[in-house]
């Protein structure tokens, strides 16, 4: 089945507050109040390139709340990136700080930009002049950006360099997902991926249903996606039965092993085309007969269009909203058990936290000391959201919604604010 939609992700994203605000009858100036950003700097990026000419890009950061602390969200470049985008990540990040009890508000940016088209020199002077134009509104205090789709680690690097020039002083705390010798968290590469598993483990107890040998499809093959993949199987017994990336995806009945998939695609550029596997589409990955489909890709994967032919029994979704809200209910109805993003892929934002702590009173943990510390929190959500749901006899995302937008709330209205 064919479907085709004029999709916004901001305006998904003020369904889903909708819907959490008419359950919670919440008062009408504060609803009003979290359907939009606090505050959005759009800035505009001269870049010399290699070849001497001169580019002009646009960028964002959308700064959505901060009613509960200073904004956390990460820095997207990518080709197809929109304001509306980033506003609906940055609405998806409040609420993933406050479901987690951070002391975090909720932001977002992003470079309308071709990464893969730049060299090393452009890259660098492009992050160099974002931060040029939006430093002026981060810090520890105010707003940390992190790494996000088609940023890294050295991305940060260069982007906290640039803010200690500004600063004059060194100031790490401003920005996480670092390395490790610039002030980086231990256990920060897989948190996203290790956060979901967690859930999922704690999902198998709360259905009474075994884990160890369950098939699995990962639509995704970023960072979160091969690290659900590699994870999956260490943590939980998992058989990655299919995987995917931009240009398709493959199946292996028998299992993909994670090291011989990551090297083809290291190689190649893609998964499509490894050795022993069927290729197959995106779409039809999503589709399989698997006990655990893991989106960890783009939003609105999963839509009315075909979650009627979703057969997964757990969806866990590392992607930021890969389910729409009709296909929400479709999906509930069918008995299938999502585990919604802002609580599933919140493992990035949680450790991104202890970078945060770790940075400001220059003290850091060792690796099995964050993953501990991430279990906790996300064993605690999951089950806080688990709860509420059987409780109110509704799905998880709904749950999720309404955990996290009270707590915008109640800090939105003991500020007097609204």
């Amino acid at each position: 089945m064919t479907y085709q939609t004029t999709f916004n992700p901001f305006d998904m994203a003020q369904q889903q507050l909708d819907e959490a605000a008419e359950v919670l009858q919440l008062d009408p100036a504060v609803h009003q109040l979290l359907r939009q950003p606090l505050r959005e700097l759009h800035v505009t990026l001269p870049v010399k390139m290699d070849d001497g000419s001169t580019r002009i890009f646009q960028g964002f950061r959308i700064q959505y709340n901060d009613a509960r602390g200073p904004g956390k969200g990460g820095i997207r470049y990518h080709v197809a990136e929109t304001v509306d985008t980033v506003r609906a990540l940055a609405a998806w990040m409040t609420w993933k700080t406050a479901l987690l009890d951070l002391p975090l508000g909720g932001a977002k940016g992003g470079i309308i930009c071709d990464p893969k088209a730049l060299s090393p020199g452009e890259l660098e002077r492009l992050s160099r002049a974002y931060i040029r134009q939006v430093g002026r509104i981060l810090g520890l205090e105010k707003d940390v950006p992190a790494p996000d789709v088609y940023t890294t680690p050295q991305i940060m690097a260069w982007m906290a360099d640039e803010f200690a020039f500004q600063q004059g002083y060194n100031a790490f705390g401003m920005i996480t997902g670092k390395p490790l010798a610039l002030g980086g968290s231990a256990g920060r590469g897989d948190a996203t991926a290790r956060g979901g598993l967690f859930c999922l483990r704690e999902a198998g107890k709360a259905l009474n249903l075994e884990l160890p040998g369950a098939t699995a499809a990962i639509q995704g093959y970023g960072n979160a996606g091969s690290f659900a993949h590699k994870l999956g199987k260490e943590m939980l017994g998992l058989k990655v039965v299919a995987v995917s990336d931009s240009r398709g995806g493959i199946y292996q009945p028998d299992g993909l092993d994670y090291e011989q998939v990551y090297a083809h695609k290291a190689g190649t550029g893609s998964v499509v085309n490894f050795p022993g596997a069927q290729n197959i589409t995106n779409e039809a990955l999503l589709e399989l007969d698997v006990t655990v489909l893991i989106p960890a890709a783009l939003e609105n994967v999963i839509h009315e269009g075909n979650a009627a032919d979703i057969k997964a029994t757990f969806i866990i979704e590392l992607a930021n909203g890969p389910t729409s809200p009709a296909a929400d209910r479709i999906l509930h109805e069918r008995g299938a058990y999502v585990i919604p993003d802002f609580l599933c892929n919140a493992g990035g934002v949680t450790v991104s936290y202890f970078e945060m702590v770790q940075n400001a009173y220059n003290y850091y943990w060792e690796e099995s000391v964050v993953h501990e510390r991430l279990d906790a929190k996300m064993t605690r959500a999951f089950w806080q959201v688990h709860q509420l749901a059987t409780e109110k006899k509704v799905h998880n995302r709904l749950a999720a919604y309404l955990l996290a937008v009270s707590r915008v709330a109640e800090a939105v209205r003991l500020r007097g604010w609204a």
